[in-house]
């Protein structure tokens, strides 16, 4: 927690003295329309992550139960975890210095900038620094995510749906289907199957969650930003 009123902190000194703006400039306002973003943002990367984990399931024939070790305590905690975790990581890479350079040299600019950041970044979360083909692998996944998420920005004006779309994401893998770092938490599958197709293992495995999932999430922010701007309803700038 210490660490996020850091980069809060942080995030208005160099607010002020690049740009002169205050934390208004991250888009926390008008607090109706930005809970709405960010809610809208959460319950349609769960919603996409709830369903490749389904189609996962047909396909290998696997039942997910209610984990005997799963306690509400555990569960907040988990929540917390995902919460601080991406709040952290939106506050670097959709947060002030994405609004200082769209400000300065443009969207297409920026978001290239936060994209390929993000990418990087995970290369020394994710411990792959060194093994080429993790990099490879983990700089696309992470960096395609990152080019939509910071797309959400340019186009709301707001750290809002970001947020929403990091957090829908990593607390469905992480907390309900217990994908994450913390072990079991909500679900745990009956048994633990890959599928055997290579086909099939490489759709379900890689081109749903990390080329369909931010392609289509692009396809939202795109149609539902340019409606609602223009309406002044949802996507309110």
């Amino acid at each position: 927690m210490l660490g996020i009123i850091v980069q809060i902190s942080l995030s208005w000194i160099i607010l002020r003295i690049v740009v002169k703006k205050d934390l208004t400039a991250l888009g926390i306002k008008p607090i109706g329309t930005r809970t709405l973003q960010f809610l809208i943002g959460f319950m349609f990367t769960a919603l996409l992550c709830a369903s490749i984990q389904m189609i996962d399931a047909i396909l290998t024939n696997t039942n997910w139960e209610l984990s005997s070790k799963f306690t509400l305590i555990k569960g907040l905690n988990a929540f917390w975890l995902n919460v601080k975790g991406v709040v952290f990581e939106e506050l670097i890479f959709r947060g002030a210095l994405l609004f200082i350079i769209i400000h300065k040299f443009g969207a297409k600019i920026g978001i290239l900038i936060s994209g390929v950041s993000f990418g990087i970044y995970h290369w020394f979360s994710y411990g792959v620094l060194g093994d080429i083909g993790s990099m490879t692998v983990v700089f696309f996944i992470t960096a395609m995510s990152g080019l939509v998420w910071a797309y959400a920005f340019s186009k709301t004006k707001s750290i809002a749906l970001p947020i929403g779309l990091h957090l829908g994401w990593n607390f469905t893998i992480n907390s309900i289907f217990s994908k994450g770092p913390w072990g079991e938490q909500i679900l745990v599958p009956d048994k633990v199957e890959f599928i055997s197709n290579s086909i099939l293992n490489i759709v379900v495995y890689f081109v749903l969650p990390y080329v369909v999932v931010p392609i289509v999430t692009w396809l939202l922010i795109r149609f539902y930003g340019r409606k609602y701007s223009e309406s002044n309803k949802l996507f309110i700038t």
